[in-house]
């Protein structure tokens, strides 16, 4: 019998929200650095180099990896590498500044602007470039604010400098997204997500 695949979700936050239905499959640790939402894992993404070295199957990082400084990026990414398995892959998604900015420009939105409503409310243009504005000031947790910004092109060339052996990338719906593999996916992943042969 083949053993459960694990997903590491770093910075996932509340148990409530849950992983895309590709890792329906998966055991799901949560990684947080707020104490608060009791995560599997307390830890800053920036220090996964301390956790035992090749144990996950995937990375889930939605909408963290802005949380860090331009140049804490690469650490973060090397941090994915490192607790991933040898066929291991980070799926990462980062907000679409490029795509943000042309909408902002295209519908004349200023900063204070409500460019989409989500299930929790709506969300302003800066809210998006900085982070969400109405959560930073009611946690009082500054590290939810954003530190850097991607456009699919940069989250793309971050994910290949850091090492990663093939690279996926996507966009759509104000989002940048890549499956990045430590060498390739194999045809069971490829399936999974959708993705090509090649």
């Amino acid at each position: 019998m083949s053993q459960k695949k694990r997903v590491l979700n770093v910075g996932g936050g509340s148990e409530s929200i849950r992983l895309p239905p590709q890792y329906a499959g998966f055991d799901v640790l949560r990684l947080d650095i707020d104490p608060q939402v009791k995560p599997d894992v307390l830890c800053d993404a920036r220090d996964l180099a301390r956790l035992d070295a090749g144990q996950f199957d995937a990375i889930y990082c939605a909408h963290n990896l802005e949380h860090y400084y331009v140049h804490e990026v690469p650490k973060v990414l090397g941090g994915f590498l490192h607790v991933l398995k040898g066929d291991g892959f980070a799926h990462v998604i980062v907000p679409d500044i490029a795509e943000v900015m042309r909408v902002a420009v295209e519908r004349s939105l200023d900063l204070d602007d409500v460019l989409y409503t989500s299930p929790a409310g709506p969300v302003m243009v800066r809210d998006v470039i900085w982070g969400w504005g109405a959560e930073i000031a009611r946690s009082g947790n500054d590290f939810y604010a954003h530190k850097t910004g991607f456009t699919q092109k940069s989250l793309l060339a971050a994910a290949e400098a850091a090492g990663f052996g093939k690279v996926y990338h996507a966009a759509g719906n104000y989002e940048a997204h890549v499956l990045a593999f430590k060498s390739a996916a194999d045809a069971a992943t490829r399936t999974l997500f959708g993705l090509p042969n090649a």
